[in-house]
């Protein structure tokens, strides 16, 4: 597209006039794009910032996860054998939920609703059902059970977060800007192969900045994903 700004260029100014070309004209476009230019940089910068920001947010909300999921497993621990079952449906929910954020960023169909799964559920009324029978049980349940409010929140709000995406008609409007920025470089001046070489590097500069945006709201499906394995990798098996 970038590139294709600068053959634009390169042709309008074999199609128009010479009048059209002359230095007024020249000084009205160098001027227009320069603000041009420095509105694209503060934007490109913005939302780099913004598209960081959501990424670093998503990941450290999959730490958290991990964190109050082991938790549970711990508080379960101590509780006694008797909640040993609960253990185990906790490992195959924590599979579950894996799947579920990381392939359901690909598959999730727009306005979806959050639908849990069997096995979340199971292990959630297994932890609210167990009956504790002394008192630090019933505070080892209770810390469990908060930890597990903790974690469907969690979950909630990544699945919320995972239909994040940078604005259609914004995205246009900054590629339109740099756009007509490649359109003037090559308006008024030949092109030499050194000169072409250089706006080709330059037009993939730009493109990787907005490259690297879009993946960077695609935490759990593009190229530069959250790695799934500590999450995965939460809770040991259980000991046989």
């Amino acid at each position: 597209m970038l590139v294709g700004g600068v053959l634009v260029g390169a042709l309008l100014r074999r199609v128009l006039p010479e009048h059209h070309l002359d230095t007024h004209a020249k000084d009205v476009v160098r001027l227009g794009c320069a603000l041009i230019a420095t509105i694209s940089g503060l934007v490109l910068g913005l939302l780099i910032n913004s598209a960081k920001t959501n990424f670093d947010t998503q990941r450290d909300e999959i730490r958290q996860l991990a964190a109050n999921i082991i938790l549970i497993d711990h508080l379960l621990h101590q509780f006694g054998p008797e909640a040993r079952p609960a253990r185990g449906l906790l490992r195959d929910a924590t599979a579950a939920m894996v799947d579920g954020i990381w392939r359901g960023a690909t598959l999730k169909p727009a306005n979806a609703p959050f639908i849990p799964t069997a096995i979340g559920l199971s292990a959630d009324r297994a932890i609210r059902t167990l009956s504790p029978t002394t008192e630090a049980q019933r505070v080892y349940q209770s810390q469990a059970i908060q930890a597990i409010n903790a974690v469907l929140q969690a979950r909630l709000i990544l699945y919320e977060q995972s239909s994040g995406r940078m604005p259609t008609p914004f995205l246009a409007v900054l590629v339109f800007w740099l756009f007509i920025l490649f359109v003037s470089f090559s308006l008024f001046s030949p092109l030499s192969p050194t000169a072409m070489a250089a706006l080709v590097v330059i037009a993939l500069s730009a493109s990787g900045a907005i490259f690297l945006i879009l993946e960077m709201y695609q935490p759990f499906s593009g190229i530069m994903q959250i790695d799934s394995e500590p999450l995965r990798q939460a809770l040991a098996p259980l000991p046989s």
